[in-house]
């Protein structure tokens, strides 16, 4: 029986929150994609990795260090720039059932036009390479794609009252372009990747599923499959040869899971202690499918992660502590803190230490550190 503070301390480990320093090669959350969401998104998470991200992205200097994509579930995330051919051959649907799993309500007026899935999203991606040979705002881009595409590919938005193409192809179409996203761009905007094409094979280390279970695990099927948006079946049949039963304590009678084999030893002897970290809302640690696994009272599960808003989690020795919201105000930046437990003096320390580090991540200094509740 594998208990639940083993797992997180695990994952704390495996995911490299408890290092000190490190760099953009040897950081392996970039394998899976690290999300980029918020403002403290992909950078912030791999500050806390031990990465020092000043000059990182957009900096003309380290243009050539990461990239940004349009990935899995069709949220944006960072890798490194040289993986970007495999990245984009891992992250593609794997048979035409999985494609339309992933497109959502875009499927079916394509199915109803007798037009495969897959050959859809090459029609797509087809047309935005024939459009964008520059930087170009998704908005602009999305027009010239409704001009270009036929009936089934497009659908009226209420928000915008416009016709357009469905989301999840417009985004999911775009990797298998070769486009990229430009860091901190709202709106979105696009541009090509120089010489471009996607990979004929990748390294075990890029596939989803693997790339799960060695930062997420121990897992179920269910749970990676909602994590890579794919149908369960596909995700059995993508089932790593050496991953192995464990069984983790969920409160009762302990639930079937599975880990990669070579990673039982790390999870039996994985310590945590002394590591705290303020998480961004979307890092790689919080995007687990067992959030019960995490956080075991169902009104914090809520409380951190709300259908909209979401909170930082407060790391404290490999287990969430809290949650904390920034308030920025003219020069003024504080970081909100709601503490789950009584905390002791070190760990308030630590708490400060890391608030200090996010504003200077930001770029500013640390006006206060509140604690509330």
């Amino acid at each position: 029986m594998i208990e639940r503070q083993q797992v997180q301390r695990y994952r704390v480990q495996a995911q490299q929150l408890d290092r000190e320093s490190g760099t953009v090669a040897d950081t392996a959350a970039l394998d899976l994609g690290v999300q980029d969401t918020g403002a403290d998104g992909a950078l912030w998470a791999l500050e806390l990795r031990g990465v020092k991200t000043a000059g990182l992205g957009a900096a003309a200097e380290h243009h050539d260090d990461l990239v940004w994509l349009w990935t899995l579930r069709g949220a944006p995330h960072c890798y490194r720039r040289a993986d970007a051919p495999q990245v984009a051959a891992a992250v593609a649907p794997w048979s035409e059932a999985d494609a339309a799993k992933r497109i959502f309500d875009a499927s079916k007026p394509l199915k109803d036009a007798g037009i495969p899935v897959l050959d859809a999203l090459d029609a797509v991606a087809g047309q935005m390479r024939t459009i964008v040979k520059e930087p170009m705002v998704k908005g602009e881009m999305s027009t010239r794609l409704h001009e270009a595409m036929p009936e089934p590919y497009q659908r009226y938005c209420r928000s915008c009252d416009a016709v357009h193409l469905y989301e999840m192809p417009f985004r999911l179409s775009a990797v298998r372009a070769g486009l990229e996203l430009v860091p901190d761009t709202s709106p979105p905007v696009l541009q090509p990747m120089p010489g471009f094409a996607v990979a004929g094979a990748y390294e075990d280390r890029f596939d989803p599923v693997r790339a799960y279970l060695h930062l997420l695990g121990p897992a179920t099927h269910k749970q990676v499959a909602e994590y890579v948006d794919a149908p369960v079946r596909e995700v059995k049949a993508h089932w790593p040869a050496d991953a192995v039963e464990v069984t983790v304590d969920d409160g009762a009678a302990g639930e079937t899971r599975w880990m990669l084999e070579a990673d039982l030893d790390a999870l039996r002897g994985a310590d945590a202690s002394g590591t705290t970290r303020l998480l961004g809302p979307y890092d790689l640690y919080l995007q687990a499918r067992d959030r019960s696994t995490l956080v075991a009272d169902p009104a914090k599960v809520k409380a951190l992660w709300p259908v909209l808003g979401r909170p930082g989690a407060v790391l404290v020795d490999g287990g969430i502590a809290g949650v904390w919201r920034p308030r920025k105000s003219g020069k003024k930046f504080t970081v909100t803190v709601e503490p789950w437990r009584d905390l002791e003096a070190t760990e308030r320390k630590a708490i400060e230490g890391e608030a200090e580090k996010l504003a200077a991540f930001r770029g500013v200094a640390l006006t206060g550190l509140d604690y509330t509740g």
